[in-house]
């Protein structure tokens, strides 16, 4: 990791309209990117929200195609959503870790290892009130082909976050975290280096790829249509790093 300037830009890519199944997100994010006059450097990081990602690889289910179980409608009883998203979620839970039958919360472990509500499905900013969005099949791979895409058309080599929103135990409020990765390490591991007081650092690892998914969000928003952010700026460390690296194994997580 170089050292840092001290300043980091995020500058959110606005223009890209409805990204559809099928669509290439590299070209959708490039020519908006261009339209606004801006483009792609080395070392820039590319954080895109999952929804475009889940749209454009055809991760959307029309809900009335889904037959709800028991289980679904049990908790839809409880909590008033819809049985069949609720269906959805539990068809995209490899594990439940936690299903609380009298508040209607359903907390999974997804196919990828991530912890979140629903197994990450969601029926916000889409075309249709009845379709809900999954995550994508293997968002380290859909980071891949992001970036490859963007180094195909403008020669730049960048790093790549997709990005999805988890809530945080011990803390209210959600915020934006790393599910897909490329180009770069998840976390800087600071173990065995020495702080200001002479003391070696034996358990600091910072998530960096979760903080810059964070920062890009404050410049996309939830309601502004704004689906992708580069931020500028930050020395990151390049290498092979995987989103699921940040997953902490479950012998060392004291809450499953």
């Amino acid at each position: 990791m170089s050292e840092s300037s001290g300043e980091i830009k995020v500058i959110p890519i606005k223009g890209v309209g409805e990204v559809r199944p099928g669509d290439d997100v590299a070209a959708v994010l490039v020519e908006a990117f261009g339209a606004q006059g801006q483009r792609f450097e080395t070392g820039d990081v590319l954080v895109v929200t999952q929804k475009i990602v889940s749209k454009a690889e055809g991760r959307i289910v029309d809900l009335a195609t889904v037959e709800p179980s028991e289980t679904a409608l049990e908790l839809s009883r409880i909590n008033s959503r819809d049985a069949r998203q609720i269906e959805v979620a539990l068809r995209e839970t490899a594990k439940v870790v936690r299903m609380d039958m009298q508040r209607g919360i359903l907390i999974s472990e997804t196919r990828h290892g991530f912890i979140c509500a629903n197994a990450g499905v969601d029926g916000s900013n889409l075309a249709e009130a009845t379709e809900v969005s999954m995550l994508p099949l293997d968002s380290d791979v859909s980071a891949d082909r992001i970036r490859a895409g963007v180094r195909e058309r403008t020669g730049a080599d960048v790093a790549v976050i997709i990005s999805d929103t988890f809530g945080r135990p011990w803390r209210t409020g959600q915020t934006n975290v790393a599910i897909g990765l490329s180009g770069m390490q998840a976390v800087h591991d600071y173990r065995g280096q020495t702080d200001s007081a002479g003391l070696v650092l034996v358990v600091t690892e910072i998530a960096v790829a979760d903080e810059l998914a964070s920062a890009a969000e404050l410049a996309t928003g939830k309601l502004d249509r704004v689906p992708a952010a580069v931020i500028r700026g930050y020395p990151f460390q390049p290498g092979k790093g995987r989103a699921t690296d940040l997953v902490r194994p479950a012998e060392f997580d004291l809450f499953r």
